[in-house]
């Protein structure tokens, strides 16, 4: 699994590359996601048009990311969920604990008009 992220409109997009698994190699996707949290960015997109598949250490981190952005006052959306991580989200019950958009303004528009500075 590769990871990499950008910033939209205050929002952090965090692509992801290969498989979400367990034993992947690379930084665990949770930890990525409290690395930008512990920097204030609590706006988060998860792109995983890329993802090809995704074990039950895979949804763990998905829902340990959601966790960690929610008790942090944040919130996590995901992009681009393919069919066979949808099925896994449906048979799972866990549809209902992320929001999934088709495309990236579609995500970014979800959080609403981004704060100014006064």
């Amino acid at each position: 699994m590769r990871v990499e992220d950008r910033t939209v409109d205050g929002v952090s997009i965090v692509r992801v590359h290969g498989d979400i698994v367990l034993n992947g190699s690379g930084p665990a996707l949770a930890d990525r996601v409290r690395a930008l949290l512990d920097q204030g960015r609590t706006r988060i997109v998860l792109d995983v048009g890329d993802v090809r598949y995704v074990d039950s250490g895979g949804l763990g981190e998905l829902v340990a990311s959601a966790s960690a952005a929610r008790n942090r006052g944040g919130s996590i959306r995901l992009l681009g969920v393919g069919w066979r991580l949808n099925d896994l989200l449906v048979v799972t019950k866990l549809l209902n604990a992320f929001e999934c958009f088709d495309t990236e303004e579609e995500a970014l528009a979800s959080f609403g008009p981004r704060a100014t500075a006064p």
